[in-house]
């Protein structure tokens, strides 16, 4: 890791202690894991040992994340917003559990939702395939009758492989018509076909998000 002090850590805009609040993003669904507060000692020791350090300020400590849980923050990435006064950590978060209450996020509690619906203990936010992964899990967990879902996951392979292959087909037709609302419609329809057939093989969404990431980063092919 880099021992010397970037450059973008005096842009930043600390407050009258010396703080700058850093929210924890996970590096591959996008969801928000929680909030805390660093300083210049917390974000050089971040930076220099590539795990996340906190500044505890019921300790008024450096609080090295997951130190004693286990469940440490690798940090992949530091952004910080226009003003210059909050900064958003990609990370990837070893066990899963960025909460001291054992839950993934600490954004678990919700409030508003525009369907009135009240619950606690939500999952964080992610990007809308993750979450169809989730409830194609729930529903694998827990059938639901009448559920499309748990309908192909009785049929097993047969069902899921055919329906598949019968999508797969409509989205080459639609790309071959040129018609780019069916394209969108068509390859939802193949995501969520997909989806299903990895629940049922036991295989998760973010195991082939890991693998995009890593051939993101892989050698171009010739």
């Amino acid at each position: 890791m880099n021992s010397q002090r970037p450059t973008f850590i005096d842009q930043l805009r600390f407050n009258d202690n010396g703080l700058i609040p850093a929210i924890a993003q996970d590096w591959l669904d996008g969801a928000i894991l929680m909030m805390a507060w660093m300083n210049r000692a917390s974000l050089e020791k971040t930076i220099a040992t590539g795990e996340v350090h906190y500044w505890s300020r019921s300790r008024n400590a450096l609080w090295h994340k997951g130190e004693t849980s286990g469940h440490t923050q690798i940090l992949k990435n530091i952004r910080f917003d226009c003003d210059a006064d909050v900064l958003l950590l990609t990370i990837e978060q070893t066990g899963s559990i960025a909460c001291h209450t054992g839950e993934r996020s600490c954004f678990f509690n919700e409030g508003f939702k525009s369907s009135d619906k009240n619950s606690l203990k939500q999952q964080p936010p992610a990007d809308i395939c993750s979450e169809l992964s989730l409830t194609i899990s729930k529903r694998h967990s827990s059938p639901e009758e009448g559920s499309y879902t748990n309908k192909l996951l009785k049929g097993g392979d047969n069902l899921i492989l055919k329906k598949i292959g019968e999508e797969s087909a409509e989205f080459v037709m639609a790309c071959k018509d040129d018609d780019a609302s069916s394209i969108a419609s068509e390859a939802a329809d193949l995501i969520f076909h997909l989806q299903v057939a990895l629940i049922n093989h036991g295989v998760r969404w973010r195991d082939v998000l890991k693998e995009l990431a890593i051939r993101r980063g892989a050698p171009r092919r010739s």
